[in-house]
């Protein structure tokens, strides 16, 4: 009986994370890059306009500030009105995936730099992706007029729509590969 119980546990612990497989937001999976975001009604309706940012780069109290239906009429200047079905589905997708609930290690980097219960606004002013762009010159983000913004991402990271943000898939326009300023790293003889 005792064996029994015991397989059964193990069992059901060990197959746990294949009933999760198709889940992006699967709690036994970890990333280390940001979960891509592949929901249609999102990428449509966000993506139009700007970069359809991974829902990891936010928590979810910024996500709510910033879907508000009063904050969406002038959101960074623009109308981003939506019907109230469309707004509650982007709404629930952001939520699910934010940085206090993405299993994505980056995401987790990005909820440590802010503090308390901060609520940015803006991912481009969060203390990670400020510490991430610091040694970058002005004039290959916002002096290029091909990039502008921190906020336009997938003009530099290649692949920034699959939510890998590394540095060897850095590209920025007008310069070429991001070789800057790396940390000094001991051989330890294996190579």
């Amino acid at each position: 009986m005792k064996r029994s119980v015991i397989f059964l546990f193990l069992a059901t612990v060990l197959a746990a994370p294949a009933a999760f497989a198709g889940d992006i937001y699967n709690p036994f999976t970890r990333h280390k890059e940001m979960v891509p975001v592949t929901d249609d009604r999102y990428t449509s309706e966000c993506g139009d306009c700007h970069f359809a940012f991974q829902p990891g780069w936010l928590p979810a109290r910024s996500w709510s500030r910033l879907m508000d239906p009063r904050a969406l009429i002038d959101h960074f200047g623009d109308n981003a009105e939506l019907d109230e079905e469309d707004r509650r589905h982007i709404v629930m997708l952001l939520e699910a995936g934010a940085a206090d609930r993405s299993p994505s290690k980056r995401a987790k980097k990005v909820l440590r730099s802010i503090e308390g219960d901060d609520a940015p606004l803006r991912i481009t002013e969060t203390p990670y992706i400020q510490r991430k762009h610091a040694e970058i010159p002005k004039k290959l983000i916002q002096d290029n007029p091909d990039v502008k913004s921190l906020a336009n991402c997938d003009a530099c990271h290649r692949h920034a729509d699959e939510g890998i943000f590394d540095d060897d898939g850095v590209d920025i326009p007008g310069h070429g590969p991001w070789t800057g300023w790396r940390p000094f790293r001991w051989n330890t003889g294996g190579e």
